[in-house]
């Protein structure tokens, strides 16, 4: 589960457009922060989007997500779904890749692609008097994908480069080292863009094998953004997704209970020693996830974290000391990573379990937790809605965790709700455990 692999294009006349209106968009996106209203639009095939309608730019955004991703390359050619992700503009329909990309540069659009663990997601974004254009070349991606020989070797050989490049990074490799450690035969424990031996076996056949089996109507999200109505996203809708097929042809993806408690220790004659250690967390729909979601930014995320000033401010042990929550589909984790003088590492790591004990044992006080509510509240617009594409990705985001649509407006409530004991528990439960840990460094004497 190492890295993710974005195929983009973008044309020059879109970027001369951005570059006349970009002040305009900022500023009429900032104004409406949280006031906006989503609605949920059904096509007359079915299909369901969150909308954003919003005509002070002339820029619609669309982003739209597949369930799947790599956790469901078949054993023997990991790395098929990067692979696909990087093809879909690589020609679609009758149009080969120079004549497709040519025609969506000529529209002014940008389309994109990605694979990760969970998911395989593509994104939109054009000027409003091309859109009907634009997202006829999306239909065509979506459905008719070529995947010339060419085109598929082109890309093949590209992420074969990238993983020659990676095998001589020692942090990669030891990522690598990590996931294997923590995920065993999961799928989790696979790097997403696979090894070059897998990649050699793929062939166009499986491509559109997959490609059949992982678009479909029903493990699809979708968000869109911009100057739209309502009225015409249905029918657009069905134009670009409604020929897919009904249902998705998914292997299952067993939940993942990472392995905890082990130290890896990567050798290399590296100038620094970078840490990391993995702790249990919560899903986003458990019941004490905004709990552990504050407890996460007082522990390590953010300039005023505990870990930042005990590490970097109070000892110069670092130059940074930060947690995040990382949550996949199937398994959940609390990370911390750091790097430091290898002859400061095992105090470095002390100093790093004693905040997370203390934190387990003592829990947080009535500042940190005032602060910490307004920075998670005040940063979310800033974060996670200041352009059209951001916003439409969001969208995307809230449906796959389960949202409701009221979720922007509903969530500073559920995070002034958490209390003192509510973060002591939590903290309590997750941190008191013994975590995985990854030293990447010079060996220790």
């Amino acid at each position: 589960m190492s890295m993710t692999i974005i195929i983009r294009y973008m044309s020059k006349q879109f970027a001369i457009a951005i570059m006349m209106i970009a002040m305009l968009a900022v500023s009429a996106l900032f104004s409406i922060s949280y006031a906006f209203e989503i609605k949920e639009i059904t096509s007359p095939k079915g299909i369901k989007a969150w909308l954003v309608s919003d005509s002070s730019v002339p820029i619609i955004s669309m982003r739209f997500s597949f369930d799947g991703g790599t956790s469901q390359d078949p054993a023997g050619k990991e790395g098929i779904t990067t692979l696909m992700s990087g093809l879909f503009d690589e020609g679609a329909g009758d149009l080969e890749a120079d004549a497709f990309q040519e025609r969506l540069d000529d529209l002014g659009g940008e389309m994109r692609f990605s694979a990760n663990v969970d998911k395989l997601s593509g994104s939109v974004r054009m000027l409003a008097e091309n859109h009907k254009d634009v997202l006829d070349l999306v239909a065509l991606a979506v459905n008719k994908p070529r995947f010339d020989q060419v085109a598929v070797d082109r890309i093949r050989s590209q992420l074969v480069t990238s993983l020659e490049a990676s095998q001589r990074n020692p942090q990669v490799v030891a990522k690598r080292k990590l996931d294997e450690a923590l995920y065993g035969e999961h799928p989790y424990a696979r790097p997403d863009e696979g090894t070059i031996s897998t990649l050699n076996t793929i062939e166009v056949e499986d491509l559109a094998a997959l490609h059949r089996k992982t678009f479909a109507r029903d493990n699809l999200l979708v968000g869109v953004v911009g100057a739209i109505s309502e009225e015409e996203l249905g029918p657009i809708l069905d134009e670009v997704f409604g020929d897919l097929p009904a249902n998705a042809e998914l292997l299952p993806v067993s939940d993942a209970v990472p392995s905890l408690g082990a130290t890896t220790s990567v050798s290399y004659d590296l100038p620094q020693t970078s840490i990391t250690l993995v702790y249990p967390a919560v899903p986003v729909d458990d019941p004490d996830f905004f709990p552990s979601y504050v407890m996460n930014y007082i522990l390590g995320d953010g300039f005023s974290s505990r870990l930042y000033n005990e590490v970097r401010e109070k000892r110069g042990l670092a130059y940074s000391a930060s947690s995040y929550l990382s949550l996949p589909d199937h398994a959940s984790s609390l990370i911390i990573s750091t790097g430091t003088r290898s002859d400061k590492a095992a105090e470095t790591l002390q100093i790093i379990r004693e905040v997370v004990a203390d934190l387990a044992k003592n829990g947080v006080t009535e500042a940190e937790l005032a602060e910490a509510k307004s920075y998670l509240i005040g940063s979310y617009a800033v974060n996670n809605l200041s352009s059209s594409g951001s916003i439409a990705a969001t969208l995307v985001g809230l449906q796959d965790q389960g949202r409701a649509l009221d979720y922007i407006n509903e969530r500073p409530d559920l995070i002034n709700a958490v209390t003192l004991d509510e973060v002591k528990n939590i903290a309590e439960k997750l941190l008191t455990v013994d975590p995985a840990i990854l030293i990447v460094g010079p060996a220790q004497n």
